[in-house]
């Protein structure tokens, strides 16, 4: 059962989108990916209440994480890019000094999943955690990259937000025999 089922029709996501590029923060990029985020969390009816394209620059990224948390109070924030090996990839440190709890199984089950579409997804060094009543959630900054690891995930994070927000307090377990 998906998240499209009767149970969540009236359960909205309040998703941020978070887009960390040098070259995007200057003008320079087109953002591809965060529009990529953006369609596939509408499509499962998330509303988008914030959008912002910021450099790789680790306070200005902690400053929005704790922004988009404190003050907007998205449910979820959804960032791109900055999680490969090169110099300037500090999501996951920005992302790891401004949570509270980490969540470790979403990484571990992106990558698990598309592994198998390509082995560089073993090199992401995303992370997941909570702040607050806010999921953050780090992706890789291209569009295609993007589109698969949302996939992997996009079934689980209404289930994970809904515990935040206080909306699940017991559970009843679905395992597939």
């Amino acid at each position: 059962m998906g998240f499209m089922s009767e149970k969540n029709n009236n359960f909205k996501i309040k998703t941020a989108v978070l887009t960390i590029s040098d070259k995007g923060s200057r003008g320079a990029r087109k953002d591809l990916s965060g529009p990529v985020l953006k369609e596939m969390m509408e499509k499962i009816g998330a509303k988008i209440v914030y959008e912002q394209i910021i450099a790789d620059e680790k306070a200005e990224i902690k400053e929005a994480l704790i922004k988009i948390t404190d003050q907007i109070s998205a449910d979820l924030i959804l960032t791109t890019g900055g999680t490969g090996f090169a110099e300037r990839d500090i999501t996951p440190e920005a992302t790891l000094e401004v949570i509270e709890k980490e969540v470790p199984g979403i990484p571990e089950k992106i990558r698990a999943d598309t592994i198998s579409i390509t082995p560089q997804a073993a090199l992401s060094r995303a992370r997941a955690g909570i702040r607050g009543r806010t999921l953050i959630i780090n992706f890789p900054g291209s569009p295609k990259a993007v589109r698969e690891c949302l996939q992997a995930v996009i079934d689980i994070i209404p289930h994970g937000v809904k515990i935040l927000k206080g909306e699940i307090t017991e559970h009843q377990h679905k395992h597939k025999n």
